[in-house]
């Protein structure tokens, strides 16, 4: 094994590894001798003494200082930066400044205004004080906004994004960042410009953000005072698609690319570095970062760089790897060593995908553990140039004391921050510090200035901490080493590991599909998995009889002994995980992510399922007289049809099946007629479980099946997921037979299903909510979004990156492990599909092609619709309408979306807290997603049902499930019958 190899190896092991043994490696490279440390204190009590003196004059500082991000002015007023300068219209402009402003506490920061808004708004007097000073101007700005009313406050607050904008962005263009690098602030300091391409959503997008690097290279190369500044890129700005999946492509492309642009940086003779970013990319940016540094175009030049995140579990092995690279490929390669962007995001995402653990840490005392091993690695390391971004002065005095005398490295801090620490470093004593630099319009960066704030204004953080006075010198300077020694280095108790972060049960166990070392195999397996034989026709008359004959039996099974048989089954279809996803991505025609998410789901329900009903089919006593003992049981309600759609055809079959079963009811499980197989499946692990056979019965057929199941007068009940047309079609042939009870349905159905977005919302997030909410699963979901209503103002640019990145689906085989949107389910479908799709087509705003060869594909369509009423039905495939709104008719458009009659999704897409309220006030509808793609409810935490015309409740996956399932019966016991009452005549006379 090479020593690449062997460095990817251990990246590998590394990569969710338990905290405590990667940080029992490290610790010893972070902790440092009594006397070394004492120096490093003294050392840091000198920084901190400058940067205490430069808070006067930081603008961050004083921020912090005065709005805390822990308070709810600091919180506001963030928010109220990360939307306000994109928003066109100015009615949503003041609705956001009211939202943001309006009820937060000013009056111990600013004066008071008859006006509300001018009240909220007069933060904006307080941040152009912190910036120009308590001087005579912001007193005539006070009384201006007093005077002059609204539009003032509006322009005022416009004002002082863009001063906030300044501080953090160094300049809008490349040629206004040098020109500011050169003022006398940055004497001494060098700049790595990055032109802060965040993602590229188009190949549109990309190219721009290529455009802008490569200018950018140009101009910082021609300057006559260049120094020693140099360019950061981001790779995901560079493709649309720079994903795991499909990083065949994407690599060979993002490696030809970062050449060009490498090579255009070696011939003007500035620097470039790759910028880190999530750690699911990790794999592929090596790739990449080797591809160039091999280039022969590229032999002796030492201006190639890489940065490295010290919270990732695997940074020692990548600066191994870097190392050894470097030593390939005879050049010093700069590395710089940041503590990580995305720490929240990536927790989140393991815990979503229910992954072992997590790829960093999880204290921040360990991200500082880690920071420190891997820099005294880098210091040791001999073709590296190492680059220290920090802006806490225990780590750079720990840095500096282990450098001594040396030279041959250099700091690094974010532009707008860390004001004061290095000063006296690069003007006095010749070390090296880099500014990293963004460049670009204030209006689209915002939302990176936040990000930034937040990182370094988390309670944990260093910037955070100095901005409190509360915090001493020594909590300051606190040993992180000697922090996760006396914890033996055990993750936060906070962040539950991703199988444990719902309380009383296992969270379904996924897989890493972002690792390619799970993906590429697990591909391979799946289509070497061979589906099962088809099941006999069945006897429906015979299969109801038995479940008749047996559901008293089956309910008087306690409870925990059902209960045990879910969790059974949920472990079972974890160990053929992989079998269950290849029946659902051949049979179902399912995506390998929606197969691995379907499979999820149904292991969460039986779990999920397991635990309510150990809780709500115990006896609870009731409250009552003395003498008395009132008591009310669950209990099964008899013979439970479970009629499944095939668009889930594991999920809601198991959710359905199970519910019933653990409720203490038979089951006649009859799945959809395209989808049997993977049902016949479900039911063979439930036997294995221990669900007797008499109990369940697999029911498989068309709607002949359905009608004689549903028409028998034993059948006590139905869950049904499917059209409405078919819901009411049961209802009425459950109320046709006057002789037989009234037997509850639990129906969940179709819906117009509507995502709302004004002028605030961030169009890049909005966009990938859109394509996931349209067209993942080929829009064969009953939740997916059919129609996408934009506010006036947005809607040109919104439907313009939507076509950018609807053009980078990949539409194609479910198996290829590229594949976005597959093909529709049957013959009937596609043809109803096609057949309005072609009725629609002179309103087409976009649509792809099919692929080449045939087969049941319907292209992503986006067709244009005058008003919302013209939308009458659900179209289930990936066809997207699109109407506009005004600005002021929010709760207009939401009651014209409910009078539609359907009731099942609604997404919302605002800044606007208050919209949100409104909207949540107004909507009729079972799931309300803000802010978030509007498919993937999760067990639990969203639970999934209509109202209207799309369903009955109560919601699967919910609290309230179970109890359709079952009957309730009150027990009524006198107790003083026979003897009188010895509870009451027995109590203490404690009245003496």
């Amino acid at each position: 094994m090479t020593d690449l190899a062997a460095a990817r190896a251990r990246m590998n092991a590394l990569y969710r590894a338990p905290e405590a043994e990667v940080l029992r490696d490290l610790l010893p490279g972070a902790t440092i001798n009594a006397a070394a440390r004492e120096r490093v204190v003294n050392h840091a009590l000198g920084l901190l003494a400058d940067l205490r003196g430069a808070q006067s004059e930081g603008w961050v500082n004083r921020f912090l200082h005065q709005y805390r991000l822990n308070t709810q002015e600091g919180v506001a007023l963030l928010a109220l930066a990360e939307a306000f300068l994109r928003v066109p219209d100015p009615e949503t402009a003041d609705m956001l400044i009211r939202d943001k402003l309006g009820t937060a506490d000013w009056s111990a920061h600013s004066g008071q205004s008859d006006s509300a808004l001018v009240n909220s708004a007069t933060w904006g007097l307080v941040l152009t004080r912190a910036v120009v000073g308590d001087s005579e101007k912001a007193g005539t700005l006070r009384r201006l906004v007093q005077r002059a009313g609204e539009p003032f406050v509006r322009t005022a607050v416009g004002t002082a994004m863009r001063l906030m904008g300044q501080v953090f962005v160094m300049g809008r263009t490349i040629d206004e960042a040098l020109g500011r690098a050169d003022e006398a602030d940055y004497r001494g300091f060098t700049a790595s410009f990055d032109m802060l391409g965040e993602a590229a959503r188009t190949s549109e997008d990309a190219q721009r953000y290529f455009e802008s690097y490569r200018d950018a290279i140009a101009r910082v190369g021609a300057s006559k005072t260049k120094k020693d500044h140099s360019i950061s890129v981001k790779l995901s700005a560079l493709h649309p698609r720079y994903e795991t999946a499909h990083a065949d492509t994407a690599v060979a492309e993002l490696t030809e690319i970062t050449r060009a642009l490498a090579i255009q940086a070696a011939e003007v003779g500035i620097g470039l570095t790759v910028d880190a970013e999530e750690s699911e990319r990790l794999m592929m940016s090596l790739d990449i970062i080797e591809g160039v540094a091999r280039d022969p175009k590229l032999k002796g030049w030492d201006g190639f760089g890489m940065a490295a995140q010290a919270y990732g579990k695997r940074a020692a092995a990548v600066i191994d790897w870097a190392q050894t690279l470097a030593a390939d490929t005879h050049r010093k390669m700069t590395v710089r060593l940041v503590k990580g962007a995305y720490w929240d995001s990536e927790i989140k995402r393991t815990q979503e995908a229910g992954l072992s653990d997590y790829p960093l840490f999880t204290r921040k005392a360990a991200t500082d553990v880690s920071y420190l091993a891997v820099s005294k690695q880098m210091l040791a390391a001999p073709n590296l140039y190492p680059a220290f971004a920090s802006h806490n002065a225990l780590t750079v005095a720990t840095i500096l004391d282990w450098a001594g005398d040396r030279r041959d490295f250099e700091f690094q801090r974010l532009h707008g921050m860390g004001g004061g620490l290095y000063e006296r470093l690069v003007q006095e004593d010749g070390y090296h510090c880099r500014i990293y630099a963004p460049v670009g319009g204030h209006r689209d960066l915002l939302a990176y200035l936040v990000r930034r704030l937040l990182e370094n204004g988390a309670n944990s953080s260093f910037v955070h901490q100095l901005a409190d006075p509360n915090v001493t010198e020594a909590d300051l300077l606190a040993d992180p080493a000697a922090k996760i020694a006396r914890v033996k280095g055990t993750p936060h108790p906070s962040i539950p590991a991703p199988r444990d972060i719902f309380p009383g049960r296992v969270n379904s166990g996924g897989l890493d599909l972002q690792d390619a070392a799970v993906l590429h195999p697990l591909a391979k397996t799946l289509a070497a998995t061979p589906l099962p034989a088809a099941a006999k026709v069945p006897d429906v008359a015979a299969a109801i009889t038995a479940a008749h004959a047996a559901a008293e039996t089956w309910d008087r099974v306690p409870v925990k002994a059902r209960a045990a048989c879910l969790d059974r089954l949920a472990d079972l279809m974890e160990m053929h995980r992989t079998e269950l996803m290849a029946i659902c991505v051949k049979e179902a025609k399912k995506t390998i992510p929606d197969a691995l998410a379907e499979v999820r789901e149904a292991v969460d329900f039986c779990r999920y399922y397991a635990i309510n009903a150990r809780a709500q089919f115990a006896p609870l006593p009731l409250p009552g007289p003395t003498g008395e003992r009132n008591e009310l049981r669950l209990g099964g309600r008899g013979v439970f049809a479970a009629v499944a759609p095939w668009n889930f055809p594991l999920a809601i079959f198991i959710g359905q099946v199970a519910a019933a079963l653990v409720a203490g009811n038979s089951v006649l499980a009859k799945p959809a007629p395209q989808t049997p197989l993977i049902a016949k499946r479900a039911v063979e692990l439930a036997y294995e479980a221990g669900i007797p056979k008499d109990v369940l019965h697999y029911l498989p057929g068309g709607p002949e099946v359905g009608r004689a199941i549903v028409a028998d007068a034993r059948v006590t009940g139905v869950a049904f997921t499917g059209s409405t047309a078919t819901a009411k079609a049961i209802a009425r042939s459950l109320l046709d037979d006057d002789n037989r009870p009234i037997v509850p349905l639990i129906a969940e159905t179709g819906g117009i299903n509507a995502m709302i977005v004004d002028s605030t919302a961030l169009s890049e997030q909005v966009v990938a909510d859109v394509v996931t909410s349209a067209f993942r699963s080929a829009g064969q979901r009953c939740s997916a979004l059919r129609l996408l209503l934009l506010q006036d103002e947005i809607a040109e640019r919104t439907l313009h990156m939507l076509i950018g990145a609807m053009e980078t689906l990949v539409i194609g085989d479910p198996a290829d492990v590229r594949t976005d949107v597959g093909p529709v389910i049957d013959e009937a479908a596609y043809q109803r599909l096609e057949d309005y799709r072609q009725s629609a087509k002179s309103r087409w705003l976009h649509a792809l092609d099919a692929p080449a060869g045939g087969g049941l594909f319907i292209p992503p369509t986006v067709i244009g619709l005058d008003s919302i009423e013209e939308l009458t039905q659900e179209w289930f495939g990936p066809v997207l309408h699109v109407a506009t709104w005004k600005a002021g008719e929010l709760e207009d458009t939401v009651r014209r979306v409910n009078a539609k009659g359907y009731g099942l999704t609604m997404g919302l897409h605002s800044r606007i807290a208050s919209a949100a309220d409104r909207v949540i006030a107004e909507a009729k509808v079972g799931n309300l997603y803000v802010n978030r793609s509007m498919i993937g409810a999760v067990v639990g935490s969203q639970p999934f049902g209509g109202e209207g015309l799309s369903g009955t409740g109560p919601k699967a996956g919910g609290p309230h499930y179970l109890l359709r399932f079952a009957s309730e019966r009150t027990v009524s016991i006198d107790t003083t019958s026979a003897g009188g009452n010895a509870s009451l005549l027995s109590i203490d006379d404690l009245g003496l």
